[in-house]
Protein backbone atom coordinates (compact mmCIF):
# COMPACT_ATOMS: atom_id res chain seq x y z
CA UNK A 1 0.00 0.00 0.00
CA UNK A 2 1.09 3.80 -0.83
CA UNK A 3 1.37 6.63 1.36
CA UNK A 4 -1.92 7.57 0.87
CA UNK A 5 -3.70 4.62 1.35
CA UNK A 6 -1.96 3.97 4.89
CA UNK A 7 -2.72 7.10 6.19
CA UNK A 8 -6.02 7.21 5.18
CA UNK A 9 -6.54 3.93 6.51
CA UNK A 10 -5.21 4.95 9.55
CA UNK A 11 -7.23 8.35 9.76
CA UNK A 12 -10.36 5.49 8.98
CA UNK A 13 -8.91 3.60 11.89
CA UNK A 14 -8.25 6.48 14.59
CA UNK A 15 -11.20 8.15 13.64
CA UNK A 16 -9.64 11.41 12.25
CA UNK A 17 -10.92 13.99 10.31
CA UNK A 18 -8.54 16.12 7.95
CA UNK A 19 -9.44 19.15 9.97
CA UNK A 20 -8.31 17.04 13.09
CA UNK A 21 -4.96 16.07 11.67
CA UNK A 22 -4.56 19.49 10.68
CA UNK A 23 -5.08 21.21 14.07
CA UNK A 24 -2.80 18.47 15.55
CA UNK A 25 0.17 18.85 13.36
CA UNK A 26 -0.17 22.58 11.78
CA UNK A 27 -0.95 21.73 8.52
CA UNK A 28 -3.12 23.31 6.31
CA UNK A 29 -6.37 20.91 5.11
CA UNK A 30 -5.40 21.30 1.90
CA UNK A 31 -2.17 20.32 1.67
CA UNK A 32 -3.29 16.74 3.83
CA UNK A 33 -6.14 16.74 1.58
CA UNK A 34 -3.69 16.67 -1.15
CA UNK A 35 -1.79 13.89 0.45
CA UNK A 36 -4.61 11.27 0.34
CA UNK A 37 -5.79 12.06 -3.76
CA UNK A 38 -5.49 9.50 -6.41
CA UNK A 39 -1.90 10.77 -8.09
CA UNK A 40 -0.07 12.08 -4.33
CA UNK A 41 3.01 12.29 -3.84
CA UNK A 42 4.88 11.76 -0.66
CA UNK A 43 5.42 14.53 1.37
CA UNK A 44 8.69 15.72 3.01
CA UNK A 45 10.29 14.16 5.81
CA UNK A 46 9.17 17.14 8.53
CA UNK A 47 6.06 16.52 7.55
CA UNK A 48 5.41 13.07 7.23
CA UNK A 49 7.52 12.99 10.49
CA UNK A 50 4.50 15.43 11.85
CA UNK A 51 1.67 13.43 10.43
CA UNK A 52 3.09 10.25 12.05
CA UNK A 53 3.45 11.52 15.43
CA UNK A 54 -0.17 13.52 15.39
CA UNK A 55 -1.01 9.58 14.75
CA UNK A 56 0.57 8.24 17.39
CA UNK A 57 2.35 6.13 14.36
CA UNK A 58 6.17 5.43 12.53
CA UNK A 59 7.08 7.36 9.42
CA UNK A 60 7.90 3.75 8.44
CA UNK A 61 4.42 2.72 8.81
CA UNK A 62 3.15 5.27 6.82
CA UNK A 63 5.45 4.67 4.15
CA UNK A 64 5.52 0.73 4.10
CA UNK A 65 2.64 -0.09 5.98
CA UNK A 66 4.65 -1.98 7.90
CA UNK A 67 5.20 -1.05 11.65
CA UNK A 68 8.94 -0.89 13.12
CA UNK A 69 8.77 -1.09 16.68
CA UNK A 70 10.23 -4.63 17.40
CA UNK A 71 9.83 -6.24 20.85
CA UNK A 72 12.44 -8.77 22.02
CA UNK A 73 10.79 -11.65 22.71
CA UNK A 74 12.16 -12.04 26.26
CA UNK A 75 9.59 -9.35 27.00
CA UNK A 76 6.83 -11.53 26.38
CA UNK A 77 5.44 -15.35 27.47
CA UNK A 78 5.04 -17.68 24.77
CA UNK A 79 1.45 -17.82 25.02
CA UNK A 80 1.76 -14.37 23.89
CA UNK A 81 4.61 -14.98 21.32
CA UNK A 82 2.47 -17.47 19.83
CA UNK A 83 -0.68 -15.73 19.09
CA UNK A 84 1.46 -12.52 18.12
CA UNK A 85 3.26 -14.70 15.77
CA UNK A 86 -0.68 -15.86 14.23
CA UNK A 87 -1.99 -12.51 14.13
CA UNK A 88 0.78 -11.51 11.32
CA UNK A 89 -1.16 -13.86 9.15
CA UNK A 90 -4.95 -12.11 9.79
CA UNK A 91 -5.94 -9.38 7.95
CA UNK A 92 -5.81 -6.18 8.19
CA UNK A 93 -10.23 -6.02 8.80
CA UNK A 94 -9.91 -8.79 10.59
CA UNK A 95 -7.06 -7.63 12.86
CA UNK A 96 -10.01 -4.72 14.08
CA UNK A 97 -12.22 -6.57 15.08
CA UNK A 98 -9.81 -8.91 16.64
CA UNK A 99 -8.05 -5.92 18.73
CA UNK A 100 -11.97 -4.89 20.02
CA UNK A 101 -12.40 -8.19 21.08
CA UNK A 102 -9.11 -7.31 23.21
CA UNK A 103 -10.39 -4.18 24.08
CA UNK A 104 -13.50 -5.56 25.26
CA UNK A 105 -11.79 -8.37 27.50
CA UNK A 106 -9.43 -5.33 28.83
Amino acid sequence: MSFKDNLREELNFQGFMIKDLAEKTGINQASLSNYLRENSSIPSADVAVKIAQALNVTVEYLVTGKNSKIIKNEELSCEVVRIVKKLNKVSKENLHHIEALINSYL
